[in-house]
């Protein structure tokens, strides 16, 4: 769960390593500083097309957004605000790609189906509409 920023310069990512999930942010491809932007957890990062703003998910499910400012080459993420409740599915087993920020700093965001049914499909095969 990594993400380039725009320029190529960072990578965000989401590690355990503190014995929950973080986001981080490092440079690349030189080693060197580690900075951590969530503060209470955090999975799926994803950068805003101007570098500007990186964005995760938090534990409850909102989506956390963090200005992020670059000084002398040294990272300096503001604090996490939560933008607002995401019905994304959540857990240790979640692995896949479940939001992405457009160019026009808009969202894209899956949503579990909770508790609704879901509607029957009918299909008509072979049908000819009347001439």
């Amino acid at each position: 769960m990594a993400r380039f920023s725009p320029d190529g310069r960072w990578v965000a990512y989401q590690s355990s390593e503190s014995g929950r999930f973080e986001i981080y942010v490092r440079p690349f491809p030189e080693l060197g500083g580690l900075w951590q932007v969530s503060t209470s957890s955090g999975i799926q990062p994803r950068w805003r097309r101007d570098g500007r703003d990186l964005y995760y998910i938090a534990p409850d499910g909102k989506l956390m957004g963090v200005p992020i400012t670059v000084e002398a080459g040294t990272v300096k993420p503001g604090t996490p605000v939560a933008l607002f409740q995401t019905r994304v599915a959540l857990g240790a087993t979640v692995n896949r790609q479940q939001y992405d920020v457009a160019p026009d700093s808009r969202f894209l965001i899956n949503q579990t189906a909770g508790d609704a049914a879901a509607a029957p499909i009918t299909i008509l095969q072979n049908w000819k509409p009347p001439k």
